[in-house]
């Protein structure tokens, strides 16, 4: 754990981003098979080094690239990535650790008040995220009546080529019948529907292992920032 060793006592210094390490991803497959506490502490300083450092390095680095087309995001290392610890309170799965490491962007201090951009690596994939996951009745009502108020611009969007080639649909649940106070024939039915509302990109494991990831990141969330401002134009009405 040398290299670790040598960063940690100057943290918040963070040492350059060039490539999420194999290692890492090696722990996090050894987690998913031994997903205990008793194996965590002895392995802690594994994940230190090889999953939530460059995790850090990770995003420190794309602040300033991330922030030249999403200016207002909060892009912090310490704050911006989830912790590994799973909130087991209300789940069947005890299973203490999350299995994968993951990081939020959003203009705003708590994820849950905006649209925001995601970040998910795990053994087996990445996943780049965009929207909202969880919104609120409030949230919903507002997304819904600007949907209405300004449809061309976003069926612009949705029909859009990067639209279309990157993203080809909205993710997320809906409600079987449009919801009440709405038009059921409206021609965005479908989209009042929603109780959710996101958009996700798929890129392999081996996308991360070099510092060209970073491009591929910036590159993806550019293409969904159109989407992410609408959301946030609705919400904060």
């Amino acid at each position: 754990m040398k290299s670790y060793e040598k960063f940690k006592d100057n943290l918040p210094f963070y040492p350059p981003f060039n490539g999420f390490p194999k290692e890492g991803l090696k722990f996090l497959r050894n987690l998913k098979h031994n997903n205990n506490r008793s194996w965590f502490k002895l392995h802690k300083l594994e994940f230190e080094e090889f999953v939530k450092l460059p995790m850090q390095s990770l995003v420190n680095d794309l602040k300033p690239l991330v922030q030249e087309f999403a200016p207002d995001f909060l892009m912090d290392p310490q704050k911006s990535i989830f912790r590994i610890y799973r909130d087991v309170r209300f789940c069947k799965d005890k299973s203490p650790y999350k299995t994968h490491i993951a990081a939020i962007f959003q203009p705003t201090k708590n994820w849950n008040d905006s649209a925001s951009l995601y970040l998910h690596i795990e053994p087996g994939g990445i996943f780049l995220g965009g929207g909202m996951y969880m919104p609120n009745a409030v949230q919903l009502k507002k997304f819904r009546n600007y949907l209405i108020s300004n449809s061309d611009a976003f069926i612009e969007i949705v029909n859009s080529k990067d639209f279309k080639n990157y993203f080809n649909k909205i993710e997320g649940e809906k409600l079987k019948r449009v919801p009440v106070g709405f038009p059921n024939d409206h021609p965005l039915r479908e989209y009042l529907k929603l109780k959710q509302f996101y958009i996700g990109y798929d890129l392999p494991e081996s996308a991360c292992l070099k510092r060209d990831f970073l491009k591929k990141i910036v590159h993806i969330f550019k293409k969904m920032m159109p989407f992410v401002n609408f959301i946030n134009n609705a919400i904060k009405q």
